[in-house]
């Protein structure tokens, strides 16, 4: 396994700071290898995630055309309303509110030594589509020896929160995609962090507090398909396979940041709408 370090040299990224450590806690894993370095960072975890949320809102608005109600994911609509509470209504000021955060990051993290690298957005998609299949596989397999149950039973459980169905395969994939971007928003960037900074009495081992708050969040994140209107049947199989598949993206968080978080989240979803 390549080295990691914790010490800062000219011409690389600076060890993490306070806004890396509960934003970002890949910071805390100091690459020597380039690619693996900055594709950890904010800023690249902004860039590749910005393309799946344009899709998804492009496909949405073809999807609800002419439609009397709109269909979202439900965690979109949380977003959203989230937004509202303080007068941050509307597409519009959505898209200035990612602009925005999106300037800050460049910013802070270009003061920090992050250089952008274009062709490490394909490289992050590839490694990405990879983690997608092997974890479904690997889990799936698991789960479905645990529990007697055949391997495509689990395989092909999705990770979206319950919601409105859209129906078709097209509408399938775009909510997919929006599921990669906007579940992992609220139950990576925002739940886990948070439980990560609550942790706060043990701050000495950085580690355990978000191994802690990671498994507190997949647990979180498994059971939420449960319940509203939408919700899934409960099995305690698929609750399983959602528990585990969320503990592995909080891992990918950790280990590889939060873009590729949201990639291998919105490609395993977009597997499970294609089978």
């Amino acid at each position: 396994m390549r080295e990691l370090r914790g010490i800062e040299k000219e011409g690389v990224v600076r060890e993490g700071g306070m806004i890396e450590r509960i934003f970002n806690p890949a910071s805390i894993l100091q690459y020597d290898n380039e690619y693996l370095r900055l594709s950890s960072t904010l800023s690249y975890s902004y860039l590749i995630t910005l393309p799946f949320l344009l899709l998804y809102e492009i496909g949405v608005f073809f999807m609800n055309a002419g439609s009397a109600s709109g269909v979202r994911i439900s965690a979109d609509i949380l977003v959203k309303q989230a937004l509202g509470l303080v007068g941050l209504n509307g597409t519009f000021a959505f898209s200035m509110v990612v602009l925005v955060l999106g300037a800050f990051v460049f910013w802070y993290e270009r003061s920090r030594g992050v250089v952008l690298k274009m062709k490490y957005l394909g490289w992050m998609l590839l490694e990405s589509l990879a983690y997608a299949i092997l974890l479904g596989m690997i889990v799936g397999t698991f789960v479905g020896t645990l529990f007697g149950a055949g391997v495509g039973e689990t395989t092909n459980v999705a990770l979206q929160m319950p919601g409105q169905p859209g129906g078709s395969v097209f509408s399938g994939l775009v909510l997919s995609l929006g599921a990669g971007v906007y579940e992992e928003l609220i139950f990576r960037l925002v739940l886990v962090s948070l439980l990560f900074a609550a942790l706060f009495f043990l701050r000495k081992s950085e580690l355990l507090r978000y191994g802690i708050a990671a498994v507190i969040g997949a647990l979180i994140f498994s059971a939420i398909h449960y319940t509203g209107v939408y919700g899934d049947p409960f099995t305690l199989s698929s609750f399983t396979f959602r528990f585990l598949m969320g503990l592995a993206l909080n891992g990918l968080m950790l280990l590889r940041g939060f873009g590729i978080a949201v990639a291998a989240h919105a490609l395993y979803d977009v597997y499970v709408t294609l089978m």
